[in-house]
């Protein structure tokens, strides 16, 4: 349970805002998505290599700029 401590003369919208973000922080709503679905391990690796590959070259195009 996610608790937010609101001070004296705290506007709602603001306290709603930490409220969001410190739930945006947890990620129930990324695990909830990912557990409604199976995904096979070799689609994961598969995701995880491209991902890397796609950070090399970003890394590769700052270092020959």
């Amino acid at each position: 349970m996610l608790i937010i401590p609101i001070k004296d003369g705290e506007n709602i919208d603001r306290a709603l805002k930490r409220y969001k973000r410190k739930f945006d922080k947890t990620g129930t709503v990324r695990q909830l998505r990912a557990r409604t679905a199976f995904i096979k391990p070799s689609v994961t690796n598969r995701a995880k290599i491209q991902k890397a590959a796609y950070i090399q070259n970003l890394r590769d195009q700052i270092e020959n700029s």
